[in-house]
């Protein structure tokens, strides 16, 4: 344990920032998650509207620092190219 006062201060701060990232990060694989289902179950309308919501969460993680953005691009990517499968 820390002797230093603001370090006390930064190891309780890391922890919420913990926690809330494994949260938005958790969020991030359902709402792919949720995708690849409605793609197996050949749902084209679904996968499209699932898509864009997993997009818009991809973009605000990567603003916050949650993830990189060339690791959101990818996913996006990844997410599309499953959705564009189904055409």
């Amino acid at each position: 344990m820390a002797n230093i006062k603001s370090q006390k201060k930064r190891i309780i701060t890391a922890e919420k920032a913990r926690v809330r990232n494994k949260a938005v990060r958790s969020e991030l694989k359902t709402a792919v998650k949720k995708v690849r289902v409605a793609v197996e179950n050949s749902d084209a309308e679904h996968a499209q509207q699932y898509a864009n919501q997993a997009n818009r969460l991809l973009d605000k993680a990567a603003s916050r620092g949650i993830i990189h953005k060339n690791q959101a691009a990818g996913r996006k990517s990844g997410v599309q190219r499953l959705v564009n499968s189904l055409r």
